[in-house]
């Protein structure tokens, strides 16, 4: 009967053991479904960022285009303004230069008749 009970006593243990596996077992697959649910979350919430960034992206592009854009044109302007202004200085002499001339002829014409 010693080998009986030794056995049965034995078999207990092991039901017990079992049954504490079956629990561990029912609460890593529950951890596991929603670790697997958290997942799918993060999934979305990483497709919506990436959405985000793509459009982010874009519109950096857009505006770096822009930016570019304006700078080609700004540098047109400035040349155009940059030529202008030597033009108007090089009239500007020019005109400078008649005044002087015509200043001369006036104090000439001027002494000549006095």
């Amino acid at each position: 009967m010693d080998e009986c009970d030794a056995i049965n006593a034995e078999n207990c243990m092991l039901k017990d053991v079992c049954s504490e596996l079956k629990k561990v077992i029912r609460m890593l697959e529950t951890n596991k479904q929603e670790l697997e649910c958290m997942n799918e979350i993060l999934k979305c919430e990483k497709l919506k960022v990436d959405d985000k960034t793509l459009a982010l992206c874009k519109d950096l592009n857009t505006l770096k285009d822009l930016m570019n854009m304006r700078e080609k044109v700004f540098n047109t302007d400035l040349s155009r303004l940059e030529s202008e202004s030597l033009d108007l200085k090089l009239r500007l002499e020019s005109f400078v230069s008649e005044n002087n001339q015509l200043l001369k002829k006036a104090h000439k014409a001027e002494s000549d008749l006095v």
